[in-house]
This record gives C-alpha cells, sequence and structure tokens, in this order.
C-alpha cells in the first residue's frame, strides 16, 4: 500500500516514525524507541570554532529554497555514511509533506552551490529533525544553529532528534524516555508554532552570543 503524507503526520503526533533499512529497501518500518534523542530549545551548545565560523559568514543561509536539493543531498551516500535509511518513498513522502507546509528546510549555500543543510517535519510546536548533509566543513552544523534559532523565536517547545550521537551530543542532544517524550510532544502539538523562514545574520550571531553568556 502507498503510503500517504497523512498517515506520516498521524505517526509523528503519537511519536512515531519511518524508516527504511538501505537506500535500496523498498519496506518502510515504523519507529518507537524506548529512549529518544532531544535537543532542549534553551540548551544548545555552541562550540569556540563554530562561533568563529558563523561570524565569518562563510555560508548564506535560506529556509524552504530548496527542500528537493536538501532530501536528495541527505540521501546521496558519503564517506561517512555508505548507505541511508531515505529511500525512494520516504523522499516522495517529505516532498509531499514540505509542498504541503508541513516539513522545511534549512539550507547553507556557497558561491550560489548547496553545500549543506538539514530537514525536518514541523506539527503544532514540535519539530521533527530528520537528516542533514554537509559537503564543506560546518555547513550542516551552522544549519542546526540556524534552526534552533528560528524554532526559538516561532515559538516551538520541542526539537525531537530521534537519537542521541556522538555527533549530536556536542550540540546538547539528551535522551529522554519514551514516557517523557510523549507527554512533551502532547503538549508541543497543541500549541501553534510558526516556522520563519526570513532569519538574518545578525539575529544568529546575537542568539550564539546570548547563549554563550549564559552558559
Amino acid at each position: 500500500m502507498k503510503l500517504k503524507p497523512e498517515l506520516l503526520l498521524r505517526a509523528y503526533a503519537v511519536g512515531i516514525f519511518p524508516m527504511a533499512e538501505s537506500r535500496a529497501e523498498s519496506e518502510i518500518h515504523w519507529i518507537d524507541p524506548e529512549l529518544r534523542g532531544v535537543l532542549p530549545l534553551d540548551g544548545l551548545y555552541v562550540s569556540k570554532r563554530l562561533r568563529r565560523t558563523l561570524r565569518g559568514r562563510r555560508f548564506e543561509v535560506r529556509a524552504d529554497s530548496a527542500f528537493d536539493q536538501v532530501i536528495k543531498g541527505c540521501a546521496t551516500p558519503a564517506p561517512d555514511r555508505r548507505d541511508t535509511w531515505i529511500n525512494p518513498s520516504i523522499e516522495r513522502l517529505y516532498t509531499d509533506l514540505h509542498h504541503m507546509g508541513f516539513a522545511h528546510s534549512v539550507e547553507c549555500w556557497r558561491d550560489g552551490e548547496l553545500v549543506g543543510g538539514l530537514y525536518g517535519v514541523s506539527l503544532g510546536a514540535a519539530f521533527f529533525g530528520e537528516s542533514m548533509f554537509s559537503r564543506e566543513r560546518d555547513a550542516s552544523k551552522v544549519a542546526l544553529v540556524h534552526l534552533v534559532y528560528r524554532l526559538r523565536r516561532g515559538g516551538f517547545l520541542l526539537l525531537d532528534t530521534q537519537f542521541q550521537t556522538p555527533h549530536l551530543s556536542r550540540f546538547g542532544v539528551v535522551e529522554i524516555s519514551r514516557d517523557d517524550y510523549r507527554a512533551q510532544l502532547a503538549r508541543a502539538i497543541r500549541r501553534q508554532a510558526q516556522f520563519p523562514l526570513e532569519v538574518s545574520d545578525e539575529e544568529v550571531e546575537a542568539f550564539v552570543q546570548s547563549i554563550t553568556q549564559t552558559s
């Protein structure tokens, strides 16, 4: 049976998300981890080197200007990722969600070329981060910092990263129990939030400066 984006939204609303075993695998599995990775929106950590990269404005950061390219970038094998869980069906589903206004991308551009970014699903005041990719050093990290600022400014309550990885832990991602996650999710999807598309570098730099001073 061909999955529809409406079913995907219902799954997210109860804490379930889809994955495929590989790019070539057609079957989609529904995942409901016992421990969930979340990035508290008041708990982002930005390293000194990344702060310098942000201040240097190496990348032009945009939102929702190339969603199709971002998801293709996330689905493309890389030296540190030989395969991907994003099969063509998942790619189609999330692209449909984007056209419906429920999925967003944050992109890093350099000299007119897309060099990194991330995408995820927005439902109420919850944002479900799906995947990221980088073709230049720090591109996906800069996209993540911009994402967190946009979510804070837009009134979001929850940033779900699905799992805690060593890479994500460096930014402040923690693991919480399934019950705790579902309680946070229920609160978040009852609220309304707005994903901001237009954000200036100055706003993000001021945000990073503010969290640096309070950390």
